[in-house]
């Protein structure tokens, strides 16, 4: 008796753990995917201008807030041109501990629009949380607008 319990009790829990598996869903690992390449590997830790290019659409803004109600934009043809001169200054690419890493929290599709919030760290330390606007053009997923906020301010 105490045997058929025990393997009654397995099922169950196996059962329950297995119903919470979220399935994969391949417009969330593809926009994973644009964000990982372009934005994370190709803006932030290589300075790879095609890698940028491959998920970032070129009408694209990264846009913050000043002090009062000012706010402020970043095209990404001058987030571009920064990132080449970083190049030629060898800030970049990153190494070791100035590598950025994203962990991405949640992943909102509906039709061709998007919304990842993601956490951006600079080594171990969480430093912005993003909100990253994306399109899916006929192309594919492209990152259109970046809103963000510091951690810690």
């Amino acid at each position: 008796m105490k045997k058929t319990y025990l393997i009654l009790m397995l099922a169950l829990i196996s059962a329950s753990l297995f119903a919470q598996t979220k399935p994969i869903n391949p417009e969330e690992e593809a926009i994973k995917k644009v964000i990982q390449t372009a934005y994370v590997e190709g803006l932030q830790n290589e300075g790879d201008i095609d890698k940028i290019d491959s998920g970032i659409h070129p009408g694209f803004n990264l846009l913050g807030i000043d002090k009062g109600d000012e706010m402020w934009k970043l095209s990404i043809a001058d987030w571009k041109k920064s990132t080449v001169e970083k190049r030629e200054k060898g800030q970049l690419p990153r190494t070791g501990d100035d590598m950025v890493s994203v962990q991405f929290k949640s992943i909102d599709i509906t039709g061709t629009a998007a919304v990842a919030k993601i956490e951006f760290n600079v080594g171990k330390k969480l430093v912005y949380v993003d909100y990253i606007s994306l399109y899916k053009f006929e192309s594919g997923w492209k990152m259109v607008n970046k809103i963000y906020t510091k951690v810690g301010e």
